[in-house]
């Protein structure tokens, strides 16, 4: 039974370091993904927050990603808030378990939650396609802490970092996983950002189409 626990562990694991990686390293290539990946990121940092069991984090997760999908597709018209605000709330889900050594404070974690997702729908709206690219970086890496944590004991602390030090550890492999998202998706979908055209170049930016977001 213990091992048939480990391996459920193991494999769940691995399926959300998976999907953070794609949304670390491939979420500003397609829209669709990006939410997809983004709800199901919400969905399980939430239910992780309240010690959830391995099938009510996958199913919290799933509902997240097929929820942001559906109304995010159904008001498109304020998307950047939307999925600047889902972000948000997914990295706030994450920092609320790092600042919190042991048992979390249900309020100060939503209080945390709101705050990054009011910051996220801001910073979204206001600057599109580049907001994106350092909220799916961050949120991102934040579920392959989530993920990696749950492979082994001994990187649980990724996932509930129980003292100081562990705290710092978990924040300096965040911002460093964070900081490689953000280049390697920088520097692979420059063209959609447009970031590298010449000043001669009167080209159309290609992130001022689809409301500055890529298109996809």
């Amino acid at each position: 039974m213990g091992y048939r626990v480990a391996e459920e562990l193991l494999m769940n694991g691995i399926v959300v370091a998976l999907v953070g990686l794609l949304l670390c390293f491939y979420g500003i290539r397609s829209v669709h993904l990006g939410i997809l990946a983004i709800g199901f990121g919400l969905g399980w940092e939430i239910a992780d927050l309240f010690n959830a069991s391995l099938w009510t984090l996958l199913l919290f997760a799933l509902v997240g990603a097929v929820s942001a999908w559906v109304v995010t597709s159904l008001v498109f018209r304020f998307a950047s808030y939307f999925i600047g605000g889902l972000t948000g709330a997914m990295v706030g889900a994450k920092l609320a378990n790092v600042l919190q050594p042991g048992a979390n404070n249900w309020a100060l974690s939503m209080i945390v939650i709101l705050a990054t997702c009011v910051a996220g729908a801001f910073l979204a709206d206001k600057f599109r396609a580049r907001a994106l690219l350092w909220l799916t970086s961050i949120g991102g890496a934040s579920m392959v802490l989530s993920g990696v944590g749950r492979m082994s004991d001994s990187l649980e602390f990724l996932v509930h970092p129980e003292s100081g030090a562990q705290e710092v550890a978990t924040t300096v492999i965040w911002i460093a996983l964070s900081a490689a998202g953000w280049f390697v998706q920088r520097h692979l979908f420059a063209e959609r950002l447009g970031i590298q055209r010449l000043a001669v170049d009167n080209r159309p930016d290609p992130s001022s189409r689809n409301g500055g977001w890529p298109n996809g």
